[in-house]
């Protein structure tokens, strides 16, 4: 799983957000490592859609324009975790203690 879509996945965890909120919620989980132009953001919300791993749970029209709420599926939740779980491994193959490697 690439970069930004484990961010944009991690952003609506806790709860359903609108593209804006999303855009956000990366940069802030990233550490501003990842920051998501308007296009490259919707693009990835559509694919994310199409693959059930977030959907669309409201839509309202705020100032003419839809506004579309989108949550993670039971699905997305699981890659979600099965991605951190693969980090969490790969991570402990450098940050394991040294002992006995001299």
């Amino acid at each position: 799983m690439r970069e930004p879509t484990y961010f944009i996945l991690a952003a609506l965890q806790d709860e359903p957000a609108h593209g804006y909120a999303i855009m956000s919620r990366v940069a802030s989980l990233s550490n501003e490592r990842v920051r998501l132009a308007t296009g490259t953001l919707y693009q990835a919300l559509d694919r994310l859609t199409r693959e059930a791993l977030i959907e669309v749970v409201r839509e309202e029209v705020v100032n003419g324009r839809a506004r579309r709420h989108y949550a993670l599926t039971p699905g997305g939740l699981s890659a979600l975790q099965a991605e951190a779980a693969r980090m969490a491994s790969a991570a402990r193959v450098v940050l394991r203690p040294l002992g006995g490697l001299a």
